[in-house]
């Protein structure tokens, strides 16, 4: 189901707004099959017994709101088993679910997605740049959170990721699954009338974004059912994203319909996607020899021009007596099991030494225009 069928399902009255109210109940109204990414800060139950206070007797500003207390791990269990319930049911077969939290809960909240019969694709740690000290003794800092990231069911196929584009942005390196980011501070944090805290769990902003590029599109509905002071919201607006947001707290429900009708939306051109290798089209390595691009008994050879092979009308390459794919041959001129040609083999072009990968493009980017 693409965007447009999503918008279908979930109707213009229900994208956008803050909806203020039980998580439950408000994922309750939502059609099914309609989000294509759930993004979900539940509330961590930190067992706070009491007030922290630093080494110097001041308060530390911790979490002590109503929302983050519960009688009895049974009760956590029991609101958590309700609300990943529903979050399944509102997703999309090929959506994905994030979850953040710390050592308090996500342990919990992890074993009870298995149970509801998610799939666990990764789990992300964000390590903080500046996280805050450890007021409860004589322990380690807590300079981290977890993150969850699991499709709707173990045979679902699909859902969205950009590995490219994550790829491209880490300087050509597999993005890692440890994030590094300071915790929300600055002129980010938003502040009461004050000047406090206006919520003591802000988010920030760039991991947001990072997991909205990562797997979703532009046009995509973003759910969030713990939406808080609507980081999730002002990423998804600025990224050209679709929101459904779930605040059951009034001040806070306030605090994020002001801060997103703020967020001005980035132009397409800074958020379209990346094309994905696995959806381009394929072009075999004879298609660029039929084309003349590369000349039947012309030579290839390595970007250094150390080692060179021989290019066969048929579109394969000799290299001495044995005959195979730019694969296969580029693999055996190095030693090694396995090659990719396309960036290892090279022609030459205005005394240049160039990727054959190159030719490729070109002929992608002719069909592109064709259709």
């Amino acid at each position: 189901m693409g965007a447009s069928a999503a918008l279908d399902l979930c109707s213009e009255q229900q994208l956008d707004p803050v909806r203020q109210g039980d998580c439950v109940a408000e994922l309750a109204k939502l059609p099914s099959d309609s989000v294509d990414l759930v993004f979900a800060d539940p509330p961590y139950n930190l067992q706070l017994a009491g007030s922290l206070s630093r080494p110097d007797q001041s308060l530390v500003d911790a979490v002590d709101e109503e929302w983050d207390r519960f009688t009895s791990f049974a009760e956590y269990d029991a609101f958590t088993r309700a609300w990943l319930t529903q979050a399944r049911r509102v997703m999309k077969p090929n959506a994905t679910l994030w979850v953040i939290g710390s050592y308090h809960n996500i342990f919990r909240v992890g074993a009870m997605l298995q149970d509801l019969g998610f799939w666990v694709l990764n789990d992300i740690v964000w390590r903080k740049a500046n996280p805050m000290p450890n007021f409860r003794g004589r322990r380690f800092t807590n300079a981290h959170e977890t993150l969850i990231w699991a499709s709707r069911a173990p045979q679902a196929k699909g859902y969205t990721f950009h590995y490219e584009a994550l790829k491209a942005g880490n300087d050509d390196t597999q993005a890692r699954s440890d994030w590094f980011f300071p915790i929300c501070s600055g002129e980010e944090r938003l502040k009461d009338e004050r000047g406090r805290k206006a919520h003591p769990t802000q988010k920030p902003e760039a991991l947001l974004r990072r997991i909205i590029l990562a797997s979703s599109n532009p046009g995509d509905v973003i759910l969030d059912p713990f939406l808080g002071s609507g980081t999730t919201g002002a990423a998804a607006k600025a990224l050209g994203r679709r929101f459904i947001g779930i605040e059951r707290d009034g001040d806070y429900a306030t605090l994020a319909r002001r801060r997103i009708a703020a967020v001005v939306p980035l132009p397409h051109a800074a958020i379209s996607p990346l094309p994905a290798k696995r959806t381009e089209p394929r072009i075999p390595f004879l298609s660029v020899v039929e084309r003349g691009l590369v000349t039947p008994g012309a030579s290839v050879t390595d970007g250094r021009g150390a080692r060179s092979a021989l290019v066969r009308a048929d579109g394969t390459l000799s290299l001495g007596p044995a005959i195979g794919s730019i694969h296969k041959i580029g693999a055996l001129a190095q030693g090694l099991p396995a090659c990719n040609g396309w960036v290892f083999w090279h022609y030459e072009e205005g005394g240049r030494r160039l990727p054959i990968d190159r030719l490729r493009e070109m002929l992608r980017r002719e069909l592109a225009d064709a259709a």
